[in-house]
């Protein structure tokens, strides 16, 4: 016994698979959400109930999708506008300039507000409904893009390496320093603002691409401080001081790297917070008629979990009753588990070990 509901807005019904019946939806999605924007979240699951729905309601579970793909969205427009703008300024300072340090920082602005395209990319890619090749939909190419941040991230921490060696052997005159000094400050206090809202809206919707993409921010505005560093070094005479701050920064860029690396390879395993894990096992064995969770997995799908569950029920339960459990059981996860968007629960009898059961990850794994 199973049932797998998945909330997509082109769906009119629940199907229950394994159960040989199909119950009617009692309200279209799109309609719900065009009928009850604007009601407060008790009362549009007052409607919900009184109208017959389920004890989850699916407007609710398409809203918060559509509402964390246009978050997403935005925090990456927004930014690469932001640093679009760091790195026009910049810009005009190194051609008055001729700071090669400020011109390496406005190259990794540059390549920062880059990494912007390819997950823009994949927030629309995600946006298309699942197809009979790519059945459960694009969410991954989030996770792909996440390993492009991972590139821009090594590429930068590269040139500014080889930006400091390049001004150790050739030591360059600069010109306009408070004008450097200037423009180090702008990219810093730019990256940093930028970094803070990927960062933030990254983990408000569960996007570990945007979350790298956010720290791959930060590193730049620790070069910016280094043209800083650099620029005050130079006006003291130490010609040496701007490519050994940047070979600092380099390191400092190496390590943000490898914490975002962890982020994203962590995602592509499928990894997921074991205290989710704990959540939705508590939640399940809570559920009336449930005796024990055999098996729980849970991944990972852009920025959406989806949960596969088999419990043990009363094997005396007639197939309603059954039926009837696996549902209560996938409406109390999608109520309490975060980002959950979809679940599917398959019901056991207890005391019953079949031969040829799928091998898959005992809960607490």
């Amino acid at each position: 016994m199973s049932t797998d509901h998945r909330h997509d807005p082109g769906e009119g019904d629940h199907a229950h698979v394994g159960d040989g019946h199909s119950h009617p939806s009692h309200s279209h999605p799109h309609r719900d959400r065009a009928q009850l924007r604007g009601i407060g979240p008790r009362l549009r699951h007052a409607l919900s109930q009184a109208a017959g729905g389920h004890s989850h309601d699916t407007a609710d579970q398409i809203d918060d999708a559509v509402e964390a793909d246009a978050a997403g969205r935005r925090a990456l427009l927004a930014s690469l506008a932001g640093l679009g703008l760091t790195a026009t300024v910049q810009a005009i300072v190194v051609a008055v300039s001729g700071s090669v340090a400020l011109l390496g920082d406005t190259l990794h602005n540059v390549a920062d507000a880059a990494t912007a395209i390819p997950l823009l990319i994949a927030f629309t890619l995600a946006r298309r409904p699942p197809s009979n090749r790519f059945t459960y939909g694009y969410g991954r190419a989030e996770d792909l893009a996440g390993i492009a941040v991972l590139v821009m991230i090594a590429l930068s921490s590269g040139l500014a390496a080889f930006e400091a060696i390049d001004r150790l052997a050739h030591p360059r005159p600069v010109s306009h320093l408070g004008a450097v000094a200037a423009a180090g400050l702008v990219g810093f206090a730019g990256n940093e603002l930028v970094a803070r809202y990927r960062i933030r809206i990254g983990r408000r919707i569960g996007s570990a691409a945007l979350v790298a993409d956010g720290l791959h921010a930060r590193t730049d505005g620790f070069t910016s401080l280094a043209v800083l560093a650099g620029a005050g070094g130079v006006a003291l005479g130490w010609r040496w001081a701007d490519p050994a701050v940047g070979l600092a920064i380099t390191v400092v860029i190496l390590g943000v790297l490898r914490s975002a690396a962890r982020v994203v390879t962590a995602r592509l395993m499928d990894a997921v917070d074991p205290a989710l894990v704990a959540e939705a096992t508590d939640t399940l064995t809570h559920t009336p008629g449930i005796r024990a969770v055999r098996e729980l997995r849970i991944r990972w799908i852009g920025h959406a979990l989806r949960a596969e569950v088999d419990v043990t029920v009363d094997p005396q339960l007639s197939l309603v009753d059954a039926h009837d459990i696996a549902h209560a059981a996938e409406a109390h996860l999608l109520r309490h588990v975060p980002r959950l968007a979809a679940a599917t629960i398959h019901t056991s009898p207890a005391h019953h070990h079949p031969a040829h059961h799928p091998a898959v990850a005992p809960v607490g794994s």
